[in-house]
């Protein structure tokens, strides 16, 4: 499914970024995010990272574990979304989108069932360089043969620009109902919290020494 996924604005693509913080706050069916707050879950650290790895706020934010008055975006399996943020990503560090299916709607899920991965942004290694996919939006596809029902879609950034320091996660929800789906089971799962460990490579990574190589923390990509 590599090829159904791309950053949507002239992506930012930097070996070396500046301090800031970020959320990603809307979510759109095609190419535009769409409307702040209507299908993306609304945190209450305004635009602050969570740092703790055992904390549930690694699902969907902190005062995210609920819809609240948040919409449920109708989504057909195959089609294209894209997350919005207030300001494009500062920090150095992959991307990565979950899904997690609701046992009955997105709006009263809590994100405690099985989490699978559909995207990576990782880095890309070239002329003595690590390149970071820096974007203002981010755009993915449905994967067209996972169960019909409602869902919760995770967008998480990864900022490990400080080595040494505790890394950072930029964690937003939206809310979906997927249609014309198929009946495969996507593995593998893993739990938030419970997928990121502070001993992932990927986590603890010096990306200003010897950083040639890199594994985006939690499990595979799931592909159909």
């Amino acid at each position: 499914m590599k090829g159904f996924f791309e950053a949507t604005i002239a992506a930012v693509l930097a070996a070396h970024g500046v301090s800031g913080h970020y959320i990603f706050q809307a979510l759109g069916k095609g190419s535009s995010p769409g409307t702040v707050y209507q299908y993306v879950r609304h945190n209450t650290n305004m635009n602050s990272p969570v740092t703790d790895l055992s904390s549930k706020d690694m699902r969907c934010n902190v005062g995210g574990a609920t819809g609240g008055s948040t919409s449920t975006l109708a989504l057909n399996a195959g089609d294209q979304f894209t997350f919005g943020l207030d300001q494009a990503v500062y920090h150095q560090g992959p991307v990565s989108l979950y899904m997690s299916k609701a046992p009955g709607t997105a709006a009263e899920y809590d994100g405690s069932g099985d989490w699978f991965k559909i995207y990576d942004w990782g880095p890309k290694f070239g002329g003595g360089q690590a390149q970071w996919t820096m974007a203002g939006t981010y755009s993915g596809n449905i994967p067209k043969c996972i169960p019909d029902g409602e869902y919760l879609l995770r967008i998480q950034s990864l900022a490990i620009h400080n080595p040494g320091a505790t890394p950072q996660w930029y964690i937003s929800c939206g809310q979906i109902k997927v249609s014309g789906g198929g009946s495969t089971t996507p593995s593998p799962t893993a739990k938030i919290p419970g997928a990121f460990k502070a001993t992932d490579p990927g986590y603890t990574a010096n990306i200003y020494n010897n950083f040639n190589s890199y594994t985006v923390p939690g499990p595979s990509v799931f592909q159909c």
